[in-house]
């Protein structure tokens, strides 16, 4: 079913269910609080783990595990350098997706 957006005046379908799914799960996957200070750190800079635990002040351990849950999202991509592995944003849509909720969080109403 298509809808006409007013605001940029742009015509959209409404995801079928398994889109709403996936979308749900991209959702939950970056509504955590660590795993969004990892999305907003890598967004600087790519990182190893043991980097970003220090950034973050949490557990090698505890980034491995949200590391591994934002790699499933395909919310970050990962290459191996020697024995480290270096932890980046999977791309720049994942980087509007924050700067725009960023944005959209940032708004004052009067």
């Amino acid at each position: 079913m298509e809808q006409y957006n007013e605001s940029n005046k742009t015509i959209f379908s409404v995801p079928n269910s398994s889109e709403l799914e996936q979308l749900t799960e991209l959702h939950k996957a970056m509504g955590d609080y660590t795993r969004m200070k990892i999305l907003w750190h890598l967004m600087k800079q790519e990182y190893c783990v043991s980097e970003l635990a220090k950034k973050i002040e949490v557990t090698e351990s505890a980034i491995s595990h949200q590391l591994h849950e934002l790699r499933i999202a395909r919310l970050v991509r990962s290459r191996k350098d020697g024995k480290k592995v270096f932890y980046s944003i999977q791309d720049e849509h994942i980087q509007w997706i924050l700067e725009e909720t960023y944005a959209h969080i940032s708004e004052r109403h009067p």
